[in-house]
Formats: structure tokens, C-alpha cells, sequence
């Protein structure tokens, strides 16, 4: 029973002296892997609906409770800065005794958040890194657990062999290799060819499911380790490019994963040409004009854990702020523009890249002489699968909207 004769002023010196207590005990039992709880969490968001300012990030923990806590920031990688790196990469490649494909499997550099500690990661799900292979390169046939994708920055686009498809990519074209896919990649062109790579990986990694198989049956001999294409040109198009029209003689499933779509390659003139068909619809007020890519079997996204799609700003177009609680990752493929993230203000161009962290407020502007296109990746199928997609706007007059509750 409390002590009566205790005063006021030393109630309040108790909290002070409990924690002083439980600290003494968490040192008499560290040896034994437990930690008795001496401070409250600290959320990295505020509450989603009584926030209602730009500036929406909340108060990372200190202590035990904040030693491993960290929110990915809002950030801008400039190709003009990073670019550079893929020459300087490619200039060693051509002069080495041994090729760094050689030892690493990929020449690349990978994006790191600067709020995420130094992890190889651009969000809490999501990794990116940008890739060069010189002429002649392969990097050997293998399969993992991580969905992935490229996006090709260069004319040339090299080629990606996946279960048996060999999709010669170009500029603008989406490559998938969903978790459990055979793939390898190469470059048998007379030029450089340069992709940015993104992948599931940190959300693999932390459910401890990140596994890469490299024993494929059947590899072609030499130092290629290629495989031996299977399937004529083009099969992704014949069999699932119309669309609503779905073939009922083949399995949709293709590799040993789950929930991923049979489509392997989406061309990028054939993405532009659908933007541009779509120039003179309204669009929406807080996209622009948008195409999702889609799986043609059930109509769900691409992988079970990110969505991909591509958004066209028509010249001088602004869309209104938006937020949502999932992670969105974007490459500008054409054009100039803005894109204001809270209180930051980042201005691209082609080939650059910057990522918009969840429950944080955008906007984009369309500011050069022409269209612009962006490609997004999110893991919003992720959120909506845990039950956790929300998403708010703000309307004309700057009251926020729920668009999806």
C-alpha cells in the first residue's frame, strides 16, 4: 500500500528513482538475453488522421527501444551525379585482368537511404541499384527468393533470359523476373547498356527468406552459364498482350513462385503509345494519366508484394498533395519537373531517381517544354494485404480527403 506521508514533490522524483531501479536490473540481467522495459515507444509517424501538416514524420525512439529504429527519408539521387559512377565502373572493367563480373556477378552501385543507417536499401521493402555491362558480359543463370525488375536507362538494352524467354530490352522496357524464375543477363551489343534493378529484397531479408539458387540443370557450356532460350521472341506478347484476351491451353504460372504474373517484358514504346493514348482524358487530379501494370491472369499486381505503373505529367500539369501509408519509388524515363515532398523541393530530369516515403505528402509539377513520364514502384500490395493501405489528398481549398480509408 502507498506510503500517505510521501509529498507531493517527491511523487514526482519516483518515476526518475523506478527507472534508476529497472536499469540496475537490466544490468544484473543482460547475461541472461532480457531487457525490462524502461521507456515507451516512439512511433516514426504521427496518427494518420489528426495530423494534417506537411511535415508528417513523428519521433524515433532513443534508448534500447530506438536502437534499430530508423525511417527511410525522402531522397533525390541526380543521374548527372550518380551516372558518372557506371563509366568510372565500366573503365576498370575494360582495363582489369579480371572482370569485376568476375568476382561480384554484377558492376553496379546500389541506392542507399540515408535515413535507413547504410542499409543496401531505398525503403523499408524496397532495394534499388543501377547496373552497367560492358560488351560481352553475362551475369551467370540463377534463381531467388526476391521478386525483381528492370528498368532499361539505355538504348541499347542488352537482353534478360527468363524460364526460357529471351526478352532484348531497349529504353523504357520493363523486365520481370518474378521469385523462383531462372534468369540471366547479358549484353552481346558493341555498346555499354546501363538498367536499374529493383527488388523485394529488404522485406526477404527480414522475414529471414532470402535464398539464390545457381544449379541450374542443362546450363549452356563455357564461361557464359546462360541458358539456352526455349521459347521463340516474344512469347510474353503473343500469349498476354491483347488485352482481356487471356490463352486457356498453358499454365499461367511460370517458375516455382507464387502469385507473380506470366509476363516477362513490357515494351516501353508500347507504355508510351498507352500514355499517349490517354493525353486527352482528365486523368486523375492526384496522378496525372496512369497505367498499371497488371497480371493478365486475375488481374492483381505484377508481384504479390509490388505494383508497378507508369504516370504521364502533360506539360505544365500539377497534381494535388497526396499520401498514402505505402512506399513509392520512382525513375523519370522523359521530361522535367518537381516533385515537392513535404518541405523538400527535389527538381529531376531523365534518368533520375528519388523515392517518396510512406505517410509522406507529394505533389508532382511538370515544368519542361514537353511531357513528361515517370515509373513508379510501390509496395502497396504489400499494406493492403496486412490490412494497412490507407491514402488521403487534399482538395482545391487545402482540406484533406480520404481517398482510400
Amino acid at each position: 500500500m502507498p506510503d500517505a506521508t510521501i509529498s507531493a514533490p517527491d511523487r514526482h522524483t519516483l518515476p526518475s528513482a523506478a527507472r534508476e531501479a529497472m536499469e540496475r536490473l537490466n544490468a544484473e540481467a543482460a547475461g541472461l538475453h532480457i531487457w525490462l522495459r524502461t521507456q515507451a515507444n516512439a512511433p516514426a509517424q504521427r496518427p494518420w488522421f489528426r495530423d494534417d501538416g506537411l511535415s508528417t514524420g513523428g519521433q524515433v525512439a532513443a534508448g534500447r527501444v530506438g536502437a534499430n529504429q530508423m525511417k527511410a527519408a525522402a531522397h533525390h539521387w541526380r543521374w548527372c551525379e550518380i551516372g558518372p559512377y557506371l563509366d568510372r565502373i565500366g573503365e576498370i572493367a575494360r582495363n582489369a585482368d579480371v572482370s569485376p563480373i568476375e568476382f561480384a556477378e554484377r558492376q553496379q552501385f546500389l541506392l542507399v537511404n540515408p535515413g535507413l543507417g547504410g542499409r543496401l536499401q531505398v525503403a523499408s521493402t524496397i532495394r534499388c541499384a543501377v547496373s552497367i555491362y560492358m560488351p560481352g558480359d553475362v551475369a551467370p543463370v540463377h534463381r531467388h527468393t526476391p521478386n525483381a525488375s528492370r528498368t532499361i536507362l539505355s538504348d541499347n538494352g542488352g537482353y534478360t533470359t527468363i524460364e526460357g524467354e529471351r526478352c532484348r530490352a531497349e529504353r523504357g522496357d520493363l523486365i520481370l523476373t518474378p521469385n523462383g524464375t531462372w534468369h540471366d543477363h547479358g549484353n552481346d551489343g558493341a555498346t555499354p547498356v546501363v538498367w536499374a534493378d529493383i527488388l523485394d529484397f529488404p522485406l526477404m531479408e527480414f522475414l529471414d527468406c532470402v535464398w539464390i539458387d545457381e544449379e541450374f540443370p542443362g546450363e549452356r557450356e563455357g564461361n557464359a552459364r546462360a541458358q539456352q532460350p526455349t521459347l521463340a521472341d516474344g512469347y510474353s506478347e503473343r500469349f498476354y498482350g491483347k488485352g482481356g484476351i487471356l490463352p486457356g491451353f498453358v499454365s499461367h504460372q511460370r517458375g516455382i513462385g507464387h502469385g507473380t504474373a506470366p509476363v516477362f517484358q513490357y515494351r516501353g514504346s508500347d507504355i508510351r503509345a498507352a500514355l499517349d493514348g490517354l493525353h486527352a482524358e482528365a486523368g486523375d487530379p492526384y496522378e496525372g494519366i496512369t497505367v498499371r501494370f497488371a497480371n493478365p491472369a486475375n488481374g492483381a499486381p505484377v508481384f504479390p508484394t509490388l505494383e508497378y505503373s507508369a504516370q504521364l505529367l502533360r506539360q505544365g500539369e500539377a497534381t494535388r498533395w497526396k499520401r498514402e501509408t505505402a512506399n513509392a519509388f520512382y525513375i523519370v524515363l522523359d521530361g522535367e519537373g518537381t516533385t515537392e515532398i513535404g518541405e523538400q523541393r527535389f527538381e529531376w530530369r531523365a534518368n533520375d531517381i528519388f523515392v517518396v516515403p510512406n505517410f509522406s505528402w507529394r505533389r508532382h509539377i511538370s515544368r519542361g517544354s514537353a511531357d513528361a513520364v515517370l515509373y513508379l514502384c510501390s509496395d502497396r500490395p504489400l499494406f493492403e494485404k496486412i490490412g494497412q493501405y490507407r491514402a488521403q489528398g487534399r482538395n482545391p481549398a487545402g482540406a484533406v480527403v480520404q481517398l482510400r480509408a
